[in-house]
């Protein structure tokens, strides 16, 4: 049993002020595989407290002092990468292959990003040619708090903590409890890259108790919050008393346009993008709208490609897909398959239950829905599962508006070989991100949403400006 109670402040690993243990669950065999100890607000104030003490030098260090600590922290993390996968497949779930590629390379990925963007990013610029004694300052928003989630534990990490590094902020990270065995590693990494002392702070505990004192805090300056849509509204709520800034990345119901002359691996490239991370992923395409004349097609692919997708406990190598990260997850996915069941959608492969093979652990089948209506329940709810709903659509515009028909606004797909028609719906997505015909965004691209997928952006330069506040200053010369 893995013990890790302690919680990083001020640089120094301490002990939780009242004893508070938790265990941490290995979904692939529902066994306790680890001990954490829930934070409460003694050990809150503490961290906010180191951070707060420390902001008033690091708000003020320069931006190569900056770099080199990131370039520090990219080096150790790439040292550590073993570590950290095994420590994202035996939490989450994540199969150890995928946990080492994608998983672990998430963060390193977001690190490097940030250290071009901040190569480039200039915190003091002209106001512009007719005010030659103007000059707009972007500086530090303050103490942040960074609350992540357990899906992409390393991804989510990186993108908060290290924005908030560049742009000179320091920060408590409140890791999701559910998967905190990563988080450990990471701090470690920045106590041995030579963190100042208070500039980084870890407290694990639930939303609850670490979360709702730190969205509330006097002296907390920000909230960047990943999760749910729900949650985010209550930390909004709660922070409202105290005016601080709030950046919110949530839910998702991303739309998959697929029209006739789209590529011919067009649908099978939808399903696989949609197990991916066992479909635990805020911008997975889990609506496939099809045109209707290649639509029984695309559902014969669609059901070809879904049976072939093995389910596999986390700790076996391979390319297979493993667990959801918990019960309650397994619960709901489970509630809302027998929903599009009983609301009319017909299921095409799938459905209630474990795998075949599978009589242990948070496993779910790999499921495909044909004939869903956009109003139905598996249509509007994030399920955050294996789970794929398909939506015939007769015309463009209706495409384009069922697309839109969510209250999220995450990331919508296009595919298509017209390029005029690709950038016509592109424009016409109410999302924060579209891809089209299987083109990830590049390098330091922000990632964000409209509506009720939250608000700012995260990764490359759109990342640090997250953290930045802007001061007009006039008379000045140099």
């Amino acid at each position: 049993m893995i013990e890790k109670r302690d919680f990083y402040i001020n640089g120094q690993w301490v002990a939780p002020a009242t004893a508070n243990d938790l265990p941490v669950i290995d979904p692939s065999t529902e066994e306790p595989c680890a001990v954490i100890s829930l934070g409460g607000d003694t050990d809150t104030d503490a961290a906010v407290a180191a951070a707060k003490a420390a902001f008033a030098t690091w708000a003020f260090s320069t931006k190569e002092e900056r770099l080199a600590l990131i370039r520090r922290i990219l080096e150790l993390y790439n040292s550590r990468a073993d570590d950290l996968a095994e420590a994202m497949s035996l939490e989450m779930g994540a199969p150890i292959d995928m946990a080492r590629t994608q998983q672990v390379g998430a963060g390193s990925y977001h690190i490097d990003n940030f250290i071009k963007a901040l190569e480039s990013f200039e915190f003091t610029r002209p106001l512009g040619p007719h005010a030659p004694e103007d000059r707009i300052l972007y500086e530090p928003v303050g103490v942040t708090a960074l609350i992540t989630p357990w899906n992409w534990p390393m991804n989510q990490i990186t993108l908060k903590v290290v924005a908030a590094l560049a742009a000179g902020c320091t920060m408590v990270l409140k890791p999701s409890e559910i998967a905190p065995l990563s988080a450990m590693i990471f701090s470690e990494i920045m106590h041995e890259a030579g963190t100042p002392a208070g500039v980084y702070n870890m407290v694990n505990g639930d939303g609850p108790g670490v979360g709702t004192r730190l969205s509330g805090h006097p002296d907390i300056d920000m909230v960047s919050f990943t999760g749910s849509t729900r949650a985010g509204i209550a930390i909004s709520k709660n922070a409202a008393e105290t005016l601080k800034r709030v950046h919110l990345e949530l839910g998702g119901k991303g739309a998959n346009i697929i029209f006739a002359d789209a590529d011919e691996k067009a649908v099978k490239r939808g399903v696989l993008h949609m197990m991916n991370n066992t479909g635990q992923s805020c911008n997975a395409p889990s609506r496939m709208l099809v045109a209707r004349e290649i639509y029984d097609q695309a559902i014969e692919i669609a059901r070809e490609t879904a049976e072939k997708v093995a389910v596999g406990p986390a700790s076996e190598p391979g390319r297979h897909i493993g667990p959801v990260v918990s019960q309650a997850q397994y619960d709901k996915i489970q509630t809302l398959i027998q929903k599009g069941i009983d609301e009319g959608a017909r299921l095409v492969t799938g459905g209630l239950g474990r795998p075949e093979n599978l009589n242990r652990g948070y496993f779910v089948r790999p499921t495909v829905f044909a004939d869903v209506s956009n109003d139905m329940t598996i249509a509007q709810e994030e399920i955050f599962g294996p789970v794929l709903s398909m939506i015939p659509f007769e015309s463009e515009e209706e495409a384009v508006r069922i697309a839109n028909d969510t209250l999220y606004g995450l990331t919508n797909y296009i595919q298509t070989t017209d390029p005029e028609r690709a950038k016509r719906v592109a424009r016409q997505m109410r999302s924060g991100m579209v891809e089209m015909n299987g083109k990830p965004r590049a390098p330091g691209a922000p990632f964000g949403g409209y509506k009720q997928s939250g608000n700012g952006r995260e990764g490359g330069a759109w990342g640090i400006e997250d953290f930045l506040e802007v001061k007009a200053v006039s008379g000045w010369t140099d």
